[in-house]
């Protein structure tokens, strides 16, 4: 079954013109400017070439339209003089609302969660991203009775909202729908049991797993690439990760933990999306230590910081896992700015001042992580025959050792460790 996330991206739909759309209702803690421009920004993701963008005020939304009829009247004649084809609202739609504004509009019309949706289903590259994803998008269409359920059976490419053979047959294809979607669940059922396998035999390891956060295009691929060695993709574009990316890396006193990269969040992230990569999420949710990597340059960064918050919250991250924030792009910053925000994370115990980019500030971080992973080991004296090398290097790689002395034929360390590793090494054969 061609399910629209195996298809072709056909190549006209790449150029596409689009309206950028923003209904201020003032429920919005960041500038209209802001809004559209990363709307905007997601829109350039997928290759849609944006040619407006319009903030309007909206009093009190509109069943029929959500916008009040002058500013459709306003918006298609603008659709008309752009030659767009589709139009993007920064905004959830009802089915009736995407469907009236269609036809005013004589245009294609996504809102913010179909136009995210369109994102994750072009990027994700494993198979688990893209069960994850294609449930997503089953389950937002499911609900919508504009256009049609054409992802089920398209065989041109081009994105989903894009058009199709037309709408037919619409309540056997809901069932396809609801029967394609439990087929999937069940798969992710099963990624997620070997995904709790592979946590507890690192947890028996056991091994401590820290997970960079954070809103997308924060920087959080290009610092997982500075730490790891990595080539993750890391592009100046909203979602560049959406699979987890999970790799080894050493840390002063800490011979290994696991350093997890995750898909990037945003401002009313969808639901439908939320729950899909909740599977992958787990990662974030079993973690140790959470680093959350801020686009300090960010005009909303505070805002996305809210928003980050936000999602840990619905994953079920509670407020008692550490964390530690690191407030990326200091190289974006001006002298002024810079050094007023190097002088507060100064005084914070639980914020870096960094650039993944450069690498400035990344030591730091590493001391910061290590110091936070470590503080519970303790100072042990363990005295070893001077012939045992093995003994030695275990210390060595799971210890920080401080001092040793030879005495003869036995050699005495002191080694700070963990007591779980003091432990291991007490019981080694």
């Amino acid at each position: 079954m061609n399910t629209g996330f195996e298809r072709d991206r056909g190549e006209f739909a790449r150029g596409t013109r689009a309206i950028i759309v923003y209904p201020d209702q003032g429920a919005s803690s960041r500038d209209a400017d802001a809004r559209l421009e990363e709307t905007a920004g997601l829109a350039a993701a997928i290759g849609v070439v944006v040619a407006d963008k319009i903030a309007l005020r909206v009093r009190s939304a509109k069943p029929a339209t959500l916008i009040g009829s002058g500013q459709v009247e306003a918006l298609a004649a603008t659709v008309r003089m752009e030659e767009a084809g589709l139009v993007v609202f920064d905004a959830g739609l009802t089915p009736v609302q995407q469907r009236n504004l269609e036809t005013a509009l004589e245009a294609k019309v996504i809102d913010r969660t179909g136009l995210i949706l369109e994102i994750f289903g072009e990027r994700a590259a494993t198979a688990e991203g893209r069960l994850q994803v294609e449930l997503a998008h089953l389950d937002y269409q499911a609900g919508r009775l504009v256009r049609s359920w054409t992802h089920l059976e398209r065989q041109r490419g081009g994105f989903g909202f894009l058009g199709g053979p037309g709408e037919t047959q619409i309540e056997a294809d809901r069932r396809l729908i609801r029967d394609r979607m439990a087929r999937l669940r069940r798969e992710l059922d099963q990624v997620k049991r070997t995904r709790g396998l592979h946590r507890d035999r690192r947890q028996r390891a056991p091994w401590p797993v820290i997970a960079l956060v954070g809103y997308t295009n924060a920087g959080k691929s290009t610092l997982f690439n500075r730490l790891t060695g990595a080539d993750v993709m890391a592009e100046n574009l909203l979602f560049a990760t959406l699979d987890p990316t999970l790799r080894q890396i050493s840390l002063p006193g800490i011979d290994k933990a696991i350093l997890s990269d995750t898909v990037g969040f945003v401002s009313e992230l969808p639901t439908q999306l939320v729950a899909a990569f909740k599977a992958t999420l787990e990662e974030v949710v079993s973690a140790d230590l959470l680093i959350h990597v801020r686009d300090i340059a960010h005009p909303d960064s505070e805002a996305q910081r809210a928003d980050v918050e936000s999602v840990l919250t619905d994953i079920g991250v509670g407020e008692g896992t550490p964390r530690i924030e690191a407030w990326n792009k200091l190289d974006a910053l001006d002298p002024d700015r810079r050094a007023a925000v190097l002088a507060e994370a100064a005084r914070r115990t639980d914020a870096v001042a960094l650039s993944a980019l450069s690498g400035e500030g990344v030591a730091d971080l590493i001391e910061r992580v290590a110091d936070h992973l470590t503080r519970g080991h303790r100072r042990y004296t363990i005295t070893l025959a001077a012939s045992d090398g093995a003994g030695a290097a275990w210390l060595h790689q799971h210890g920080d050792v401080l001092a040793q002395h030879i005495d003869g034929e036995l050699a005495t360390y002191e080694v700070r460790m963990a007591p779980r590793d003091h432990e291991r090494f007490q019981q080694r054969g």
